[in-house]
């Protein structure tokens, strides 16, 4: 008896646990919703300065002052990151979204980058949860270093 009702709660659990990573792992992503402007992520006048990470909850932001070629160099990084695809925009449009999921449970994080006027703005952050525990900063802050 004990036995059995052992098994079935692992199996129940397994289950759920199963179902979740399913979710996580295969829930459709809108293109709509994940790119976002992310010069309205925050207000960049009254905060940090230029190429420097801000972590915020859930994510993270940071504006880069313009280059030629930035955002192009900045979507190879990206696209040469483990894990990470292009969910819409290009170069020419001036406005990319990448999703980088997690090597475990296959998390995804969003991350948009638009080029603006006077530089690149980029918006990274979680979908599901409401911490990040750094990743997206720490994403950004490689992605940086990079270019």
């Amino acid at each position: 008896m004990i036995g059995r009702l052992m098994f079935t709660t692992l199996a129940l659990i397994l289950f759920i646990v199963s179902g979740f990573a399913a979710y996580v792992r295969f829930a459709p992503s809108d293109p709509a919703r994940w790119t976002t402007d992310p010069s309205q992520a925050y207000a960049w006048d009254h905060g940090i300065g230029w190429n420097e990470v801000l972590p915020q909850t859930g994510g993270a932001i940071l504006r880069i002052p313009a280059a030629d070629g930035l955002l192009a160099r900045l979507d190879a990084v990206a696209m040469a990151t483990p894990r990470t695809m292009r969910l819409a925009g290009s170069v020419e449009e001036g406005r990319i979204t990448w999703i980088t999921r997690s090597g475990l449970w296959g998390f995804p994080d969003y991350t948009t980058a638009q080029l603006g006027q006077d530089g690149v703005y980029i918006h990274a952050r979680l979908r599901f949860g409401q911490s990040d525990l750094g990743v997206n900063a720490a994403r950004l802050a490689t992605w940086q270093s990079k270019l």
